[in-house]
């Protein structure tokens, strides 16, 4: 926990214990459940192989990049522990994690919370553990993408995206795009659908990526500009907002 900026305050101290503590039993969590996941891909292998076998090298190389993809994520939303109060600890909109304003230098343990992340339906972002439930504050979405792979599947497109921590995430029905105006710049920011009410926020260049991949497509009259992933196309603007922001660029 070096990382960790130390503040000479008993709230300080026994917050970092119950970290500490919460560190403790999910490492004991994953690693029984690893082992369970990599009996679980071993019977799969023979069925898995040839679909990987399509897969480009590009994708392949990605998901090395994801180091603790494929190794199971605890299940939080089964939880139910007490509410132990907030701690100062934020997500920024970059994807830095801080604790009392001090950036936490150690990617296992961001790696770590990150796993144990939930966002219920009062709007609220928490790590929760089998023992207690935490606030804490997000500047905007709790994951960021920083690398995105086009490949095509059956025909299709499909676009896989990796997060900062390590997820490995195809768009389509069950993690859809999603773009919201961003009245400042006239443009839009990118999210895509993590799990349970988590997103990631696109990287910018991403977004760039994904323009280069757009296609225009009629929806209700309308010709929208956008994107096709797994069979589903997610609407980025109208193609005529497109053409009026590319004429003032």
């Amino acid at each position: 926990m070096g990382e960790i900026a130390e503040k000479p305050t008993l709230w300080a101290y026994l917050t970092l214990v119950g970290i500490t503590a919460s560190y403790i039993i999910l490492h004991i969590w994953k690693t029984r459940n690893i082992a369970h996941m990599e009996d679980a891909n071993t019977a799969m292998g023979d069925r898995a192989r040839p679909e990987k076998q399509q897969i480009e090298g590009g994708l392949e190389a990605l998901m090395a990049r994801a180091k603790y993809a494929g190794t199971g994520l605890p299940p939080v939303d089964k939880w139910n522990p007490p509410f132990c109060g907030d701690i100062d600890m934020r997500i920024a909109s970059d994807g830095l994690w801080y604790y009392m304003g001090t950036p936490i230098g150690r990617e296992a343990l961001v790696r770590l919370f990150s796993t144990v992340l939930r966002k219920d339906e009062d709007g609220k972002t928490y790590l929760v553990t089998p023992v207690e439930k935490v606030g804490i504050a997000v500047d905007d979405a709790p994951f960021l993408a920083v690398e995105m792979n086009a490949h095509n599947v059956e025909g299709r497109q499909v676009l896989t995206f990796r997060t900062n921590v390590g997820d490995v995430i195809e768009a389509g029905p069950d993690h859809r795009l999603r773009f919201e105006d961003e009245d400042r710049t006239e443009g839009v920011k990118p999210y895509l659908h993590v799990r349970g009410r988590l997103d990631a926020l696109l990287a910018r260049p991403l977004l760039y990526q994904l323009v280069d991949l757009g296609e225009t497509r009629d929806i209700e009259d309308v010709a929208m500009f956008g994107v096709a992933s797994k069979g589903l196309f997610f609407p980025i603007m109208a193609q005529a907002e497109l053409e009026r922001l590319t004429e003032e660029a």
